[in-house]
């Protein structure tokens, strides 16, 4: 069995359309729950306003 040489990736040369745009759609859409949450705010802060928008019933 054979792999890739040193240095070289599996998928070397192999194209994906678009993979840029569906990353920076998808990562758009999953941090939008944390749009509130100030820059540079820590695991705590996350988590304490990812509880309150529970409590509070927002999605």
């Amino acid at each position: 069995m054979t792999g890739p040489a040193d240095g070289e990736s599996a998928t070397a040369g192999i194209e994906s359309p678009d993979e840029d745009a569906s990353v920076e759609s998808d990562s758009a859409r999953d941090d939008d729950h944390l749009a509130d949450v100030e820059e540079g705010a820590g695991c705590t802060e996350i988590w304490e306003h990812l509880s309150e928008q529970r409590e509070s019933g927002e999605n």
